[in-house]
């Protein structure tokens, strides 16, 4: 069995232009890592333990085998953010649009958990959501 631990996530995704995908994610309010940030890849840090590391495209593809997806016409995966409030999920995809990102799907809201979303530059998923505190305490 698999031990129950905190873990660091480092999430790997490929980016067309490297710089213009660290301007986007520094108007959202993320910073960057210079330990782990060159011509290839920079480290956008999300939290104490999530990582996406952005890497352009030629470097991403000497970590697999596998094609790269399609973004303009397949999802491959979506990246959830939580926020602490309902405004701060609307001022997030709001920049984002802002920053040359494009609308994914429309708001929704379930009372309990409100949540939004965008595509980035390069046509990652990411959701923006909100849950209550009183949910999740049970």
């Amino acid at each position: 069995m698999i031990e129950s631990r905190s873990r660091k996530l480092f999430l790997n995704l490929p980016v067309r232009d490297l710089k213009r995908s660290t301007e986007f994610f520094t108007k959202l309010g993320f910073k960057f890592n210079a330990q782990f940030t060159d011509e290839n890849a920079t480290c956008m840090i999300i939290s104490e333990e999530a990582f996406a590391m952005l890497l352009t495209e030629k470097f991403f593809k000497t970590f697999t085998k596998k094609e790269q997806c399609d973004t303009s016409r397949a999802t491959e995966g979506m990246f959830a953010l939580s926020c602490e409030s309902r405004e701060e999920v609307d001022a997030i995809v709001k920049t984002a649009i802002e920053a040359g990102g494009t609308h994914a799907m429309e708001p929704q809201d379930h009372g309990f958990m409100y949540g939004w979303s965008f595509y980035d530059l390069d046509g990652h998923h990411w959701e923006v959501v909100w849950m209550d505190p009183k949910t999740i305490a049970g």
